[in-house]
């Protein structure tokens, strides 16, 4: 496979540089015999934390090395969404029981070196379907099922970790994910409404009465998509990585899956549905949202009658996330144009939300 088909990180903006000698000094202090000075370089997807690209000169082995380091974005403080001891401490502990985890190498707290807490990882070098192949990349619809089936795998295989003897227990707030999920989202839509996307009472009120209890607690992702996926350039069926990890947190696993698939636009989807597409999911081979929901189902002996209840929530938090965007734009927070007609695709959500409530035979609880 063309080494042109491999993730490139783009110059640094300027609006996200750091002090690259206070880095580089106290990296070198973390790994043993680490010398000369790095070219940054800085990775354009992701609209959360920042990562850059780290390249340093040939070593004592004559070998040049790269390394990933992830910070919260200027003017952050390590809490939250923008956690770098927890998003780190998450993959250290998940690495010897999910081999595509990359490796964690150091972990910095002194906001001295470079204004905030960051950490640095090993570099995975390969291919991430993004909206697109990469240019001039294309997939049969073998190659494309097969990296279908082997993403929703891994998928699967996080799922089936065991979390306690992992030392990850500590993640989650025990029974009632469902129904936190619930209220926390329907809260968070109320407080970024705007006057020109629906109020959303009746899925709301929907999703409140058909909650199911928690179907396990495992492992979640909370942002499984193509796009954070690196894949092998030599064999692009084949993952080698799986990204961000910062809402990975300890829930019921359906609620990864319907959030996943929320994003899953089809190749005969509508024009609409096709507009928020961010990854390849679209292409000929691909299996399609109800083949995934049976491939998976089967696979960890769920039943996936409750499985409308997981889609319309999938559905109504990527519409809250989109509304969160918006209001930002709204209120003139970002003049980011990209975000302008947000509001559409959240009223387009809603109307899909209404659809498959009109069409479920879930009972009531």
């Amino acid at each position: 496979m063309s080494q042109n088909f491999i993730d490139q990180a783009k110059e640094m903006r300027d609006s996200d540089g750091f002090d690259i000698d206070a880095f580089n000094q106290w990296l070198q202090t973390q790994i043993s015999g680490l010398t000369g000075t790095p070219t940054v370089k800085q990775f354009s997807g992701g609209a959360s934390n920042l990562t850059y690209q780290l390249s340093y000169p040939a070593q004592a082995n004559g070998q040049a090395v790269d390394y990933i380091m992830r910070r919260p974005p200027a003017g952050h403080k390590a809490a939250s969404a923008h956690d770098m001891k927890r998003e780190h401490n998450v993959m250290k502990a998940l690495k010897p029981v999910f081999p595509y985890v990359p490796n964690m190498i150091a972990i910095c707290a002194d906001e001295n070196v470079i204004g905030g807490d960051f950490y640095v990882m090993e570099r995975l070098v390969g291919i991430i379907p993004r909206s697109n192949m990469p240019k001039g990349m294309t997939l049969t619809r073998r190659q494309a099922r097969d990296l279908c089936v082997s993403a929703f795998d891994k998928m699967i295989d996080l799922h089936k970790v065991d979390y306690q003897a992992a030392g990850l227990a500590h993640l989650g707030k025990g029974e009632g994910y469902v129904k936190r999920q619930v209220e926390g989202w329907s809260s968070r839509y109320e407080k970024s409404k705007t006057w020109n996307v629906p109020a959303f009472k009746k899925v709301i009120k929907w999703l409140k009465e058909n909650q199911p209890s928690d179907i396990a607690t495992c492992i979640i992702h909370n942002d499984f998509r193509l796009d954070n996926l690196v894949l092998n350039p030599d064999n692009p069926e084949q993952i080698i990585g799986v990204l961000d990890w910062e809402m990975c947190t300890l829930g019921d696993p359906m609620m990864d899956l319907g959030g996943a698939l929320a994003y899953w636009v089809e190749e005969k989807d509508d024009f609409l549905m096709k507009a928020v597409r961010r990854q390849p999911s679209h292409l000929p081979g691909m299996l399609t949202r109800n083949q995934i929901v049976e491939y998976y189902c089967e696979k960890m002996g769920f039943d996936k009658s409750l499985w409308p209840f997981y889609e319309v929530f999938g559905l109504f938090r990527l519409a809250v996330i989109a509304q969160q965007i918006y209001y930002r734009y709204h209120h003139k927070q970002t003049d980011n144009p990209a975000f302008k007609n947000f509001w559409i695709i959240v009223n387009y959500l809603n109307l899909r939300c209404r659809r498959i409530i009109k069409k479920s035979t879930l009972p009531k609880n």
